[in-house]
């Protein structure tokens, strides 16, 4: 008997990033860690089969801490992405109002997305905490009809929580898109539509970056993200990308080569089917 994978994310079960996890495996155990960073060390280690990761909101911009956990673990592949829509909630106790609340504690990303309704509401304090569904348990646990958190509808019914408030982020199109992480990477059936995320490093000199994306290109490869993070030297630089193409497709092999010659480093972080208008493109084989 096949037991079902393990899963690890940020926060606690009832988060954003456990209903990313059933989007991608239904079945999968889902193993709550602290920070983004230990997501990927217990997939590195051995103690959780795979890892999800959210790597960027339409409304509050990249997760720069997925990207850190990704640099600095090496063995790891992205091997599929997924996106959710993201509806917040204002929770608190049974029988608390919306007029009496004093605080608000959500995650800061969380918090980004609810920039409106939390100015049109000044005698609210917003508190940030290190995730959505472990700030409505902890509502649920202290029982202050004074305190609410920003979570989910899945974390109001989790922890039994009042929601005293809907759909209070800044658009109605929210969303945010996860990248799976594994041990190993996944092959996928020539042709599907698909996405390669690189690292790289370039020289600190006029036209590096330009030197990168000519033989995209040349190739007719699309980038479509481009995100920097600190390297270790100060004022240096590492670039995340994202590249879309078809499985297989020797343009990007031929893209590839070419980027090698005008980097420093460069590491490929995984191919992995595109997640498209709300489904994930067929064809990913393990």
């Amino acid at each position: 008997m096949t037991l079902p994978a393990r899963i690890a994310f940020q926060g606690e079960l009832g988060a954003f990033s456990e209903e990313a996890i059933r989007n991608l495996d239904a079945h999968a155990t889902a193993v709550p860690c602290r920070e983004f960073i230990d997501v990927a060390q217990a997939v590195e280690s051995g103690d959780a089969d795979a890892g999800m990761l959210p790597i960027e909101n339409t409304l509050a911009g990249s997760v720069v801490g997925s990207y850190d956990a990704l640099t600095s673990c090496e063995s790891l592949h992205v091997t599929a992405e997924t996106v959710v829509e993201i509806h917040h909630c204002v929770l608190a106790p049974r029988g608390a109002s919306l007029d009496a609340l004093a605080t608000v504690e959500s995650h800061p990303v969380a918090l980004a997305q609810c920039t409106r309704w939390l100015r049109a509401r000044p005698s609210i304090t917003a508190r940030a905490a290190y995730d959505t569904a472990g700030a409505a348990r902890d509502i649920a646990e202290r029982r202050d009809p004074r305190a609410a958190a920003i979570a989910g509808r899945g974390a109001a019914a989790r922890y039994d929580l009042d929601i005293l408030a809907a759909n209070i982020e800044d658009r109605s199109d929210n969303q945010t898109r996860f990248l799976m992480i594994a041990r190993a990477p996944r092959a996928l059936d020539r042709g599907v539509a698909a996405r390669t995320a690189l690292l790289i490093t370039t020289p600190n000199v006029p036209g590096a970056l330009l030197r990168v994306l000519e033989p995209l290109a040349a190739n007719g490869i699309n980038m479509s993200k481009l995100e920097s993070r600190p390297a270790e030297e100060p004022w240096h630089y590492r670039f995340f990308l994202e590249l879309d193409h078809p499985a297989a497709d020797p343009s990007l092999d031929a893209a590839l080569d070419q980027l090698r010659g005008a980097t420093e480093s460069l590491r490929v972080l995984g191919t992995y089917s595109r997640w498209l208008a709300g489904r994930a493109s067929v064809g990913a084989t393990d």
